[in-house]
């Protein structure tokens, strides 16, 4: 189910949260949203959840509006907080008991629902402890199964691995990338290495507005802008293949990685790729090419970029 958000925006006094942002969301697509604290992340997720009225613009969760039909519109998501709010001295069993309750499930098709989010969140080995007993990685998979019991089409996920060690934050992971596949998931977290092994799509929000949206791959590329490569050449002297490399037509820049090693950064010119050339360089000069390698920008370069201004 797709989730459409237009020219939302969300004001506190003075302050705006979420400056006139729209963005769509599609079946089957998990959407990473990125930011520094007071971005506006959270703000956006408890606006598409009903949890907050938008102070200007709509939210469409299929066909419904948040503001026009929010009864029905919560009925389609699951929404997993950032401080995920569990009832510690319950029993696990009982706990998913009452969230199906809540949630208008058939009496006669609960006990299914439990048993089925169990399975799914990798439960079984702790289904009869008390919330309170269990670590926090299978709370958080309590967590995952209270959003799920009533099967949502839309699925919300604010810092699902907070505090979450290694091994869970890959199990976590791994089980949100399976619900993905059939539902449409929202993602907010602060490790960039876990939205780029999880999400389909990243979009970063800086003081309210949208300053990137696309794959990893895409958002990288945007902000390099021209191709990085390094490069190592042996069998020649030194001075000689750096300035051979400098008078390439496709060369912007070269700079030294490993002096000694013959080790070079080449910055091609923009919209353009100085890779072909570098190799026949080696073939005319004799040299050896043991190393032709694309730099990625880092996610990490690329969200500091964006939120640091």
């Amino acid at each position: 189910m797709d989730i459409v958000v237009e020219q939302l925006t969300k004001t506190y006094g003075a302050q705006k949260a979420v400056d006139d942002i729209s963005f769509k969301v599609k079946t089957g697509e998990v959407l990473g949203f990125l930011g520094p604290n007071g971005a506006g992340k959270t703000t956006t997720m408890k606006a598409i959840t009903t949890f907050l009225i938008p102070t200007k613009g709509n939210i469409w969760v299929g066909k419904h509006s948040v503001l026009q039909e929010p009864e029905k519109v919560k009925k389609l998501i699951g929404y997993l907080p950032e401080n995920n709010p569990l009832y510690h001295d319950l029993p696990l069993i009982d706990y998913l008991k009452f969230v199906a309750r809540i949630q208008g499930i058939e009496k006669e098709k609960i006990k299914e629902r439990i048993l089925e989010m169990i399975r799914v969140c990798g439960l079984e080995g702790e289904k009869h402890k008390k919330i309170g007993e269990l670590s926090k990685g299978y709370q958080q998979r309590t967590g995952l199964a209270q959003a799920l019991i009533h099967d949502p089409a839309v699925l919300i996920l604010d810092e699902p691995t907070s505090g979450l060690d290694p091994n869970q934050i890959v199990e976590i992971r791994e089980l949100i990338k399976r619900i993905g596949k059939e539902k449409t998931v929202i993602l907010s977290s602060h490790i960039l290495a876990e939205v780029e092994a999880t999400c389909d799509r990243i979009m970063i929000i800086n003081k309210g507005k949208i300053v990137a949206d696309g794959s990893a791959v895409e958002l990288r590329k945007q902000a390099q802008g021209k191709e990085i490569i390094k490069t190592t050449i042996e069998n020649g002297k030194t001075d000689e293949i750096f300035t051979a490399l400098q008078e390439i037509g496709s060369v912007e820049t070269v700079d030294f990685i490993e002096r000694g090693k013959n080790i070079f950064e080449v910055q091609s010119k923009p919209e353009h790729t100085s890779r072909r050339d570098i190799f026949k360089l080696c073939v005319e000069k004799g040299w050896t090419l043991t190393e032709l390698s694309p730099i990625e920008t880092k996610l990490e370069d690329v969200f500091r970029h964006l939120t640091l201004k």
